[in-house]
């Protein structure tokens, strides 16, 4: 893979050597927290029973899946990561890691992860696991990330995985819901990431990746973002029309995606200088992007809540 030339630097000095807390941080809890969450409401909402432990089980499978495909991102992505401020500091960019301990964290733990989720529940659950795994690792971060704007869009079905894995863990199987819950987080995904590019432009411009906004423009992205929104508002009611969930949910759902509209227009507002040009300091795209946070998280919430309701 050729990276870019702006971060073809060497690797830095170590310091004394990572503390528990870098390891914890390879795994980006961050990330991880929203994803353990969706793989837990599919669970949640597939039909038929699983023992209490074994859903237990179930979620931190995902989570350590989640967290190994993010330790090996940090692994592969060091080189742009050390010319970016907001992953200046992450383990191996600051020197307190070696690329190479934190490659085989990875792969061990996603090793791990598949194995225990096929001993727990099934090999539906396990496949779909590692499909998720690699599609993070292989598609997004090693070809689609330095290649492309729609990096983020096609990238995207990555993280949409683990409601199906919930699902799939109860049930065996892949149905519809958990299906359209796949697709609202494809949806989502965009606009809640370009949100983000948006503010960030400038590290990814130095790291040589090709955002949205570094590529095609502010405007451009301003644009794509209101209509991602737009279109996930049917997406989002979709639970709704194939009669999963009741009234509650639809009313719901309209609500937060009115919301997210909202806070979209505000963005495209925000870029409107005198002649066109950008004068923003990107204060919507930040409220954008921490409510597309809340967004998702209240969605599924809901969809958990209604359902149990009906």
């Amino acid at each position: 893979m050729e990276k870019p030339a702006t971060a073809m630097s060497a690797e830095p000095s170590l310091t004394a050597g990572p503390a528990f807390a870098d390891w914890i941080a390879l795994l980006k809890p961050r990330v991880m927290s929203l994803v353990v969450f969706s793989g837990a409401i599919g669970m949640l909402l597939a039909p038929g029973h699983i023992n209490p432990l074994v859903a237990v089980g179930a979620v931190i499978c995902i989570a350590i899946g989640a967290g190994a495909a993010g330790a090996i991102n940090m692994w592969y992505d060091r080189d742009i990561d050390a010319v970016m401020r907001r992953t200046v500091n992450r383990p191996i960019p600051a020197g307190r890691m070696a690329p190479m301990p934190a490659l085989i964290y990875g792969i061990v733990l996603s090793v791990i992860s598949v194995i225990a989720m096929f001993v727990l529940t099934n090999w539906v659950a396990a496949g779909m696991l590692a499909v998720s795994i690699a599609f993070y690792v292989l598609i997004y971060t090693m070809w689609l990330k330095r290649r492309t704007p729609q990096n983020i869009v096609i990238g995207g079905a990555a993280g949409a995985f683990p409601p199906i894995i919930g699902w799939a863990a109860v049930t065996g199987s892949i149905d519809l819901v958990p299906v359209l819950m796949f697709a609202i987080t494809f949806f989502w995904t965009p606009p809640h990431f370009w949100s983000l590019s948006l503010y960030a432009s400038g590290d990814y411009e130095r790291a040589g990746v090709p955002m949205l906004p570094v590529v095609r423009g502010q405007r451009v992205t301003r644009i794509n973002i209101l209509v991602y929104t737009l279109i996930l508002l049917p997406v989002a009611a979709s639970p709704w029309m194939v009669g999963f969930v009741g009234l509650p949910y639809l009313v719901v759902s309209l609500i937060l995606s009115g919301m997210f509209i909202y806070y979209a227009v505000r963005v495209m507002q925000d870029g409107r200088g005198p002649g066109g040009d950008t004068v923003s300091d990107h204060a919507p795209a930040r409220k954008a992007f921490r409510f597309s946070l809340l967004y998702l998280f209240l969605l599924f919430l809901a969809l958990a809540l209604c359902h149990a309701i009906r």
